[in-house]
């Protein structure tokens, strides 16, 4: 199949829980959920476990050796992240906890206040609605969002009515974990730079796939704030990162309080760190940080641009194969190329979470649920959804496992009586 990684089967082998039997070896695991989280290679589970045992220490205030090699360690994942992103200065990296962090981090610390209009999408996970609601109803600023098309695409005709020199932030998913739509973000970014505006960038399901270098973007094109999060780019959880322009870093006050964020304290007042530590208060994930690091070094050295012509590979075939099911019916675009590699779907007459238990039985794991999108839902009408989501170690012989597990749910509930 054109497009497919060349090495797809050495790919797979890096990752030793896709080995994983059911029922005493009779079922193999297919794992279709890694929109919800990355399955990881050895190479990361090793570095982490070689750093818990040979230079665990805390960074940035321990004499001695093992603090100075867990500080190079941490800072060595800070300069990965920056390549990986390509970002102008490796000083614009924040750790966070995860992208969920990073959005509350820039939502609670950028001013606003009465008139001011913060614009988001109607496609958005719920970490990037909360958030402005929040700050919105804090400082008497409005909220205002875009809506979708029939094929779950941004409805941009109104862009002129919602981003308006009023609007002072513009908070939008690169590519939705529901929908899988691929935005324009470069579009939207230009248009809210033309007012002034922030643009916030939740990449959390375009970091696993997209390749990205923020340096080379044009200026006007470029956000000015973007999260994602570890454990989707095959890394461990509790580790994300925001990265922000230093202007902006720079003009936000601190979002929490403790150590290594300061300068120097008194008991009248505090003076605060430059970027990125004014942002990272008390002791940070160390381990996840070194882990997510190697992550992103595999990534890079399996080619962000093979792993997006395999993502969209993939997502053509499952595309074509669920147009098989008799009463499935996806959401979002039709187009491969127009989307990640989440499917949302729906087949009729079942329910999502009988499906996925169905499923699971034949070893198949999606996932059921609203997937943290209850806007996007509400709008396609649908309380819920399954979705199967694919990445670089993803098979086509395991979307054919999918259809006919799907067939299996239809057989079970007896569809065709």
């Amino acid at each position: 199949m054109k497009g497919l990684l060349p090495d797809l089967d050495l790919v797979r082998k890096d990752f030793p829980i896709l080995e994983r039997t059911f029922d005493g070896g009779e079922t193999p695991l297919v794992y279709l959920d890694s929109a919800n989280t990355s399955q990881k290679p050895q190479i990361v589970i090793d570095t982490m476990v070689d750093h818990l045992e040979r230079h665990n220490a805390n960074i940035a205030r321990a004499m001695h050796h093992l603090g100075a090699e867990a500080t190079e360690a941490f800072e060595g994942a800070r300069d990965t992240v920056a390549r990986f992103l390509g970002a102008p200065e490796r000083d614009e990296v924040i750790f966070t906890k995860n992208a969920s962090e990073g959005l509350n981090l820039v939502a609670n610390t950028v001013p606003l206040a009465p008139g001011d209009v913060v614009v988001t999408t109607e496609m958005e996970h719920h970490s990037n609605i909360v958030p402005w609601q929040l700050a919105t109803q804090r400082s008497g600023a409005s909220l205002k969002w875009f809506g979708l098309t029939d094929s779950g695409e941004l409805d941009l005709s109104n862009i002129d009515e919602l981003i308006t020199p009023a609007t002072k932030i513009v908070a939008l998913t690169w590519v939705s974990n529901m929908l899988g739509t691929i935005n324009p973000v470069a579009e939207i970014t230009r248009k809210a730079h033309e007012v002034g505006a922030l643009v916030v960038i939740d990449a959390a399901q375009a970091a696993p796939v997209l390749p990205i270098d923020l340096a080379s973007m044009a200026e006007e094109e470029r956000p000015d704030f973007l999260v994602f999060t570890g454990h989707k780019v095959v890394g461990p959880t509790g580790i994300g990162v925001l990265w922000g322009r230093r202007a902006a870093l720079e003009a936000l006050p601190p979002f929490l309080g403790g150590g290594e964020m300061i300068a120097t304290v008194s008991m009248e007042k505090s003076t605060y760190a430059p970027i990125p530590h004014k942002f990272e208060a008390g002791t940070p994930p160390i381990a996840e940080a070194v882990g997510l690091g190697a992550a992103l070094e595999y990534l890079m050295h399996v080619g962000m641009e093979n792993i997006h012509a395999h993502e969209q590979a993939i997502t053509a075939y499952a595309l074509e194969r669920l147009a098989t099911v008799p009463g499935v019916t996806v959401l979002g675009p039709a187009d491969a190329a127009k989307r990640g590699g989440a499917i949302s779907f729906e087949l009729d007459g079942v329910h999502p979470h009988d499906v996925a238990q169905v499923l699971d039985s034949k070893g198949v794991a999606i996932r059921a649920g609203h997937h943290c999108a209850k806007p996007a839902h509400q709008r396609f009408g649908v309380q819920a959804s399954n979705r199967m989501s694919s990445y670089l170690y993803t098979t086509p012989a395991e979307i054919d496992a999918l259809v006919e597990g799907l067939e299996y749910v239809r057989s079970f509930f007896k569809l065709d009586k």
